[in-house]
């Protein structure tokens, strides 16, 4: 099949080059915006002409597509191959939003340091450098995970002749939320105001939500207020969001269904799926499963149709709190049948609801079954699986599992881990097994030294009848 693709593949490029003999660079342009395939979309821009008189004058917007078509694809040599391409170029200059898309692609593939070195070579283009492409590099370097990037990147501001906007103070505010210093947030906050900047919907979202995480509602509330009252601006269905998760979270579920009839008297709001599968998610967890009815008629009759969090708000509901497995995998039929493709997500939530219930049978049968649903099983899928076998006593099931995980390149977590190992040395006691599962982590590298000396060191090694020549030769041995 691959043969027939590459095949084909050629012979359309080939034809497309035979008959644009003499392209120009406004047909070039045309031919990559419709192109689909990355490969095919380079060949034609570093071949056009199959025998050009002259060099080919490729336009701004030529490089422009196929530059946005490799970012995409993450084909990031070849891009770079374009890019050093474009830099050479004498007749224009390329415009700062297309170095912010490539800063955006290697954001997207965590690779902050190719971020931040496409920020620094923006003059190498001719192109004046702006508080945009700081900005793009810092939502970057957030994305990536990297706050201590991010700090760099705010101590260095100065240095690079550039004054923040709100944006750039939204993503700091953001970056002080994660690392979860609140007070550096607010610190910002003032800052941006005495600066002249007007705080933005995403400033207050930002805050909001960050109070609401922490239980500080009355906070909440209030700022939500402030941001009426004095700055005229709106909340959103975000905010919103946040306020009645605060509320469920702190148990005060009849304020929070307050909240959702006043989101339905602002006619200016739109409201969205993910209010209602807080809420129902929260139902579930009050004991008040009846409501939940009340509450999808009502999306029904406002014409939100529920997404694949809200089946999983119920799935969820049905497995954890009502142990009512034949509601939730007939929640789980209803949501094929309406058209909603199940994520990894729910068939954890039902893998994982099995296995507390002791239903590893059941558990198992659906973790090997959900390839077959286009569904394939990621880390946690494997952990919980594990771990419900292991806490079930099936250890020569679960090493199988293990097995699996480790050629997939997943680790288990520890305490499952711990407790595998002393089901086999307690119950299956085959030294052989042992010591080949152990092996089998350490080659993997995934068992840390604390685990390591509490297995070996306090179970394993106890055991008389373990010889350790044993466990050495299975270590040499693979």
């Amino acid at each position: 099949m691959y043969l027939i693709r590459s095949f084909l593949a050629s012979v359309t490029i080939a034809a497309r080059m035979e008959k644009a003999s003499k392209l120009s660079p406004f047909r070039l342009s045309s031919l990559l915006r419709l192109e689909t395939n990355p490969d095919l979309a380079l060949q034609l821009f570093r071949n056009p002409n199959q025998t050009p008189a002259k060099p080919f004058r490729r336009s701004a917007r030529s490089y422009d597509l196929i530059v946005c078509k490799l970012g995409k694809a993450r084909r990031f040599m070849e891009m770079e191959d374009v890019l050093n391409q474009m830099s050479r170029e004498y007749r224009f200059a390329p415009k700062e939003v297309l170095l912010c898309r490539v800063i955006y692609f290697y954001g997207c593939a965590r690779m902050p340091t190719a971020a931040r070195r496409t920020f620094y070579r923006i003059p190498s283009f001719r192109c004046p450098r702006t508080i945009r492409s700081f900005n793009s590099l810092l939502h970057a370097t957030l994305g990536c995970g990297d706050l201590e990037g991010v700090w760099s990147l705010c101590r260095d501001l100065d240095d690079f002749g550039l004054a923040p906007d709100a944006c750039t103070y939204n993503l700091l505010i953001r970056a002080q939320v994660l690392a979860g210093r609140l007070e550096g947030a607010w610190e910002l906050f003032d800052e941006m105001q005495t600066k002249g900047i007007t705080p933005s919907i995403v400033t207050f979202g930002t805050l909001v939500s960050s109070l609401c995480a922490n239980s500080m509602l009355d906070d909440a509330f209030r700022l939500k207020e402030t941001m009426l009252k004095q700055y005229n601006v709106k909340p959103h269905v975000y905010i919103y969001t946040s306020l009645i998760k605060g509320l469920c979270k702190i148990g005060k579920l009849d304020l929070a269904l307050q909240l959702k009839e006043e989101m339905l008297l602002d006619k200016d709001l739109v409201m969205d799926s993910a209010v209602y599968s807080v809420l129902i998610r929260a139902l579930f967890k009050a004991s008040r499963k009846g409501e939940v009815v009340g509450i999808l008629e009502e999306m029904k009759r406002i014409g939100i149709k529920p997404d694949v969090v809200t089946y999983n708000a119920m799935i969820s509901g049905f497995c954890n709190d009502e142990k009512d497995f034949d509601a939730a995998f007939e929640t789980l039929n209803e949501m094929v049948r309406q058209g909603c493709k199940p994520d990894v997500l729910t068939y954890n939530i039902l893998i994982a609801g099995l296995c507390e219930a002791g239903r590893w049978k059941d558990a198992s049968e659906l973790f090997d079954d959900m390839p077959r649903r286009m569904c394939h099983q990621d880390v946690v899928s494997y952990r919980t699986l594990f771990k419900g076998l292991s806490d079930a006593g099936e250890f020569r099931k679960a090493r199988m599992v293990l097995d699996e995980m480790l050629f997939k390149g997943y680790k288990p977590h520890p305490a499952s881990t711990i407790k595998f190992f002393e089901g086999l040395l307690n119950v299956e006691k085959d030294w052989n097994i042992i010591c080949f599962s152990l092996a089998s982590m350490v080659k993997a590298n995934a068992i840390g030294f604390d685990e390591w000396e509490k297995m070996v060191g306090n179970t394993v090694m106890e055991s008389e009848k373990l010889k350790v020549g044993v466990l050495l030769n299975h270590l040499t041995m693979r």
